[in-house]
């Protein structure tokens, strides 16, 4: 280990990011003959080092901030040796070693084989991660829905959210924990993913599945990669265990384990949730998104939805 700083700049106002990020990366590469390869983790800034020193560099992608920082990716392409932390987010100019998703920590998250009464929002507040949508498909399905996340857009929370929130159909417990995470996801019915924008990884699914709670998504980036259609209406103790068997497979180190999604685990344009009760009906807040039921069914199941582009959230 090699400290460029005496302490993150999130923990330490004195320090400025962009002095400790070149002395960070400097650093890196002023020793790079003391190592087989170099693993970037940093954006595309330290691939202008890349040609400087013998020692290969491997720079994962953690998606495009714009596609204005492209034109560095593009000009190492020969030698940046780049991993896509999904298919989905791999750019067509750019030459790829390899995709490798997102690990996680399988012993951190608890199968849960009981589904549960509420639906859980996890992530960013912001209107491309769809909280709006979730409060709506929870609201038609009268569940009620627990929003956990950072705040990342106050406006939209003032707007869209918070005037929902009631502390009984919606409730906001704020940023959370890996224990109160791993709670969440486990009580869950369902988790909503109901993004708005092509999202390079999710890792809040990968969790989910691990708990052995259902996801409902849009599918958008890699939504469909790491999760795919299944057979409609089983939300069961089943089910469960075949999404915490998918979740751990995602996280093998095994090659030879079954990597495909269990059937039933989510379908990318509806997975649908079990509920004792509720008539057919169709969503008209949003012409883009339906939302119907099957009532010869029963349990009666609900919500399933359908959409290939959510509605964006308009600022008033």
């Amino acid at each position: 280990m090699h400290a460029t700083a005496p302490a993150g700049y999130e923990e330490d106002d004195a320090v400025d990011a962009k002095v400790a990020g070149a002395l960070h990366i400097a650093a890196a590469f002023e020793r790079a003959d003391e190592f087989d390869v170099l693993a970037n983790h940093f954006d595309f800034l330290p691939l202008s080092y890349s040609r400087l020193v013998a020692t290969p560099v491997v720079t994962t992608i953690y998606g495009f901030s714009s596609e204005q920082i492209v034109p560095v990716y593009r000009a190492y392409n020969d030698i940046g040796h780049y991993v896509a932390i999904s298919d989905a987010d791999r750019h067509p100019d750019l030459r790829y070693a390899a995709t490798i998703h997102h690990g996680i920590d399988i012993s951190q998250f608890t199968f849960v084989p009981e589904p549960g009464e509420y639906l859980l929002f996890l992530g960013r507040i912001h209107p491309h991660k769809g909280t709006h949508l979730a409060i709506e498909v929870a609201k038609q399905a009268r569940l009620p829905l627990i929003i956990a996340g950072i705040i990342q857009d106050d406006t939209y929370f003032r707007e869209a959210v918070q005037p929902h929130v009631d502390g009984v159909d919606v409730s906001y417990v704020g940023s959370v924990g890996p224990v109160e995470r791993n709670k969440l996801l486990g009580g869950a019915r369902a988790l909503l993913h109901l993004i708005g924008f092509a999202e390079p990884f999710g890792l809040s699914v990968v969790e989910s599945l691990a708990t052995g709670t259902p996801v409902i998504a849009t599918p958008l980036g890699s939504m469909p990669e790491l999760l795919r259609n299944g057979s409609a209406g089983s939300s069961s103790r089943t089910l469960r265990r075949r999404c915490r068997r998918w979740g751990d497979s995602k996280n093998s180190t095994d090659a030879s384990a079954d990597t495909r999604p269990p059937a039933a685990c989510r379908r990318s344009n509806g997975r649908e949730i079990t509920h004792n009760d509720g008539p057919r009906f169709q969503s008209s807040t949003h012409q883009d998104a339906s939302y119907q039921t099957n009532p010869s069914a029963h349990p009666a199941r609900f919500p399933t939805l359908f959409t290939d582009r959510p509605p964006l959230y308009t600022r008033r």
